[in-house]
């Protein structure tokens, strides 16, 4: 017995340390957090006490006490990266996250949430997305029970939307929140819009005023058949192609497309379409190769190839003698040029030898609107793929070698791919927001866009043009490249 309670006094001193140590080990995790204020991250006067904010990206100071050491910081759920270098006892300086509002949690959202050793605390802060747009809607002329799209801008969060005056109980946003889907209803007895998110209010009236983006060949030949796309291209009243007015032409259910047989042309001019609803007409001409052209290899036009490469200069016109007539390009009666390979291995193709097509230096854009947002102005061409072509890159680039933009319509998605292949030319259009960087991971022509002309031209807006084709792939293409190319050129769209 004597040993036994010897024992247990021996522990005794050793359980009156542990509890000594409680109270010790507890204050030297700290106080928790407390948030007093959010304010703008930049010098007096303009660091401005924020009560909401869109969310943007923006750097901001987190005011409070207890905030250093974060383990981690959320806006609206969404955790935020920082930098604890850049913290302090009462201070926190951290970029807010880039948040998809269409997939957050919606009871944590208009919070911050500050979590550190010594506990967490949440502060209320109404951060969300911008207030709702409307720019458009997918099809004005949709039967009852027909999917329909709202297009526009920030159309996530929403708690109420009616259409034509009839509530619409069930929708989808789609994940940028720039399309609101929704099944047409029976009845639309107004002409209005009205959706209200937890941002704001969007009210639109339902209109149907047309609007023409492309044109499926604007150098086509009479007796093709040529099809202009856009929208509301329904009840259509009048259409003039190039100064010429068609009058048989169909249009497509969904009115994004009308159809017809180009008859012969006497000039060029703007594509227009008047509808009841109203009128629209392009900003360039069809049936016009002289405008802004880089190179459309005509004797009396602008020839403009450096006579080596890759690529081969055919006539479409069987009695041309030379250059060859070549029966595989119907549809253009002019001079083209073809490009042929075989499968490319990886990496293969550049911007020389048996790749590319090489053109002299020529003004791509006019001097006078070398300051012109780039988003009005296209590099176009026409092309003619007869064979199924998947795999290989078509770049275009020019002298400075900087910037590329790339043609790849075999490139169905992000992992799918398909034999790509057209019913005679077509044209293609490249907004100048094609023209990317390289970047470091995804490779040429998948970095950041040019921000003005300068960056892809010098500062006179002349410059050589180059067309070839590369494998970016680590392995061969699955087919080889046989195909024409014409007419390139730059073209105010806007």
């Amino acid at each position: 017995m004597k040993n036994i309670s010897y024992g247990r006094w021996y522990l005794l001193p050793l359980f009156i340390m542990t509890v000594a140590l409680l109270p010790a080990c507890k204050k030297n995790a700290g106080s928790p957090p407390v948030i007093t204020g959010v304010r703008n991250y930049v010098a007096a006067p303009n660091d401005t006490v924020f009560t909401s904010l869109v969310a943007n990206g923006q750097w901001v100071v987190i005011t409070g006490v207890h905030l250093q050491n974060p383990i981690q910081i959320e806006f609206d759920g969404v955790p935020a990266a920082f930098n604890s270098a850049l913290f302090a006892s009462t201070s926190a300086v951290v970029q807010i996250p880039a948040i998809l509002f269409s997939s957050i949690d919606t009871n944590q959202l208009y919070t911050v949430r500050y979590i550190t050793p010594a506990g967490t605390t949440t502060f209320p802060f109404k951060l969300g997305p911008a207030a709702p747009t409307i720019t458009a809607i997918s099809n004005v002329f949709a039967n009852p029970g027909d999917s329909v799209f709202i297009l526009g801008t920030n159309l996530v969060l929403v708690q109420q939307f009616s259409y034509g005056g009839t509530v619409i109980s069930s929708f989808r946003s789609n994940s940028d929140g720039t399309s609101l889907g929704f099944v047409m209803p029976a009845q639309t007895p107004t002409d209005q819009v009205t959706i209200t998110t937890r941002s704001g209010t969007a009210n639109f009236k339902i209109v149907a005023t047309p609007t023409i983006s492309g044109v499926s060949n604007e150098n086509a030949n009479p007796g093709d058949s040529v099809y202009i796309y856009g929208t509301y291209l329904k009840n259509i009243q009048s259409l003039s192609f190039a100064g010429t007015t068609i009058t048989s032409f169909a249009s497509s259910s969904d009115g994004s497309s009308v159809g017809f047989v180009l008859p012969s042309l006497t000039q060029s001019g703007p594509v227009s379409i008047t509808t009841k609803f109203g009128a629209t007409a392009t900003v360039y001409n069809v049936n016009d190769i002289a405008t802004g052209a880089i190179s459309n290899w005509e004797w009396s036009g602008v020839f403009n190839w450096k006579w080596w490469g890759g690529a081969s200069l055919y006539c479409g016109n069987p009695s041309s003698g030379w250059p060859p007539y070549n029966p595989d390009f119907k549809g253009n009666s002019s001079q083209y040029m073809v490009l042929k390979t075989n499968i490319l291995a990886s990496g293969e193709g550049n911007t020389y030898s048996n790749y590319a097509i090489l053109m002299n230096s020529t003004q791509w854009v006019p001097a006078a609107h070398l300051g012109d947002s780039i988003s009005k102005w296209a590099f176009k061409f026409e092309a003619s793929i007869p064979n199924g072509w998947n795999g290989g890159t078509i770049d275009i680039q020019s002298t400075l070698g900087t910037y590329v933009a790339r043609w790849e319509p075999w490139q169905v998605s992000s992992t799918a791919t398909a034999p790509y292949a057209t019913k005679g030319w077509i044209t293609v259009t490249m907004p100048f927001t094609s023209f990317r960087a390289k970047d470091a991971t995804l490779g040429d022509g998948k970095g950041a866009s040019i921000s003005s002309f300068a960056d892809l031209l010098g500062a006179t807006g002349k410059s050589e043009c180059t067309m070839y084709i590369h494998n970016y792939s680590t392995s061969s293409t699955p087919t080889g490249f046989y195909g024409a190319f014409d007419n390139l050129r730059v073209v105010q769209i806007k």
